[in-house]
């Protein structure tokens, strides 16, 4: 069984600091601290589908669309990583875009007679490219999907499901964006995302968020 001090000292020595949830989960099971240590690192710091640049982008947005400040680390990873301020504020930008889908929405839906939701759409998915910046046209549909999976604005985020698989985005890649969603927003909203995803995938729209070796 493992010690409170060898779990805290084993987590600070990877990570380089211990946040304040680290010593009280420590303090009274420390074999629980080790296990969500071991979770955290092969879920933000592993490679999977995407390269550390990648995901520190879709981390950037997600922390914004989830209203988190306190992602300090990230941008630090994100600098390590070789990304600089240009293609950091691009990201967030589109985090940015993401929520102007609201206002669209909510024009073409109460005044319908005089804005559609096709000149809506299409005005959003302008301001979605000149937010994109230097990101590429896929990742940036993932992280538009992010945003919007965590924003809960699921109609939006079919949209980009959708474009995302058209722009040559993988299963594996759309999985490992999403589950990014499990520490800022919690396991119910990240449930619902993946419903909104098998929906759009039993539609044919995409593929299925179960076959991580499917086609895009």
């Amino acid at each position: 069984m493992a010690t409170t001090k060898d779990v805290l000292a084993a987590v600070e020595r990877k990570r380089g600091y211990l946040l304040t949830y680290h010593r009280m989960i420590g303090s009274s099971d420390p074999d629980l601290l080790a296990a969500y240590d071991n979770f955290y690192e092969h879920l933000t710091l592993a490679p999977r589908a995407f390269t550390p640049q990648q995901r520190e982008l879709v981390w950037a947005a997600l922390q914004v669309a989830a209203d988190e400040e306190h992602g300090h680390i990230h941008m630090r990873r994100a600098i390590k990583a070789g990304l600089g301020e240009g293609i950091l504020t691009d990201s967030i930008a589109l985090a940015g875009a993401a929520e102007a889908h609201r206002a669209l929405w909510f024009g073409s839906h109460h005044w319908n007679e005089w804005i559609s939701v096709d000149a809506a759409t299409v005005r959003y998915l302008k301001i979605c490219e000149v937010a994109r910046g230097e990101v590429e046209p896929a990742l940036a549909e993932i992280i538009l999907a992010v945003c919007h999976g965590a924003r809960r604005t699921y109609d939006a985020m079919r949209i980009h499901l959708k474009r995302a698989f058209e722009a040559g985005a993988t299963v594996a890649q759309m999985s490992e964006a999403l589950s990014y969603m499990l520490l800022p927003c919690g396991g119910p909203t990240l449930i619902d995302a993946v419903e909104i995803w098998e929906q759009e995938g039993a539609a044919g729209n995409c593929p299925s968020p179960y076959a991580a070796d499917a086609a895009p």
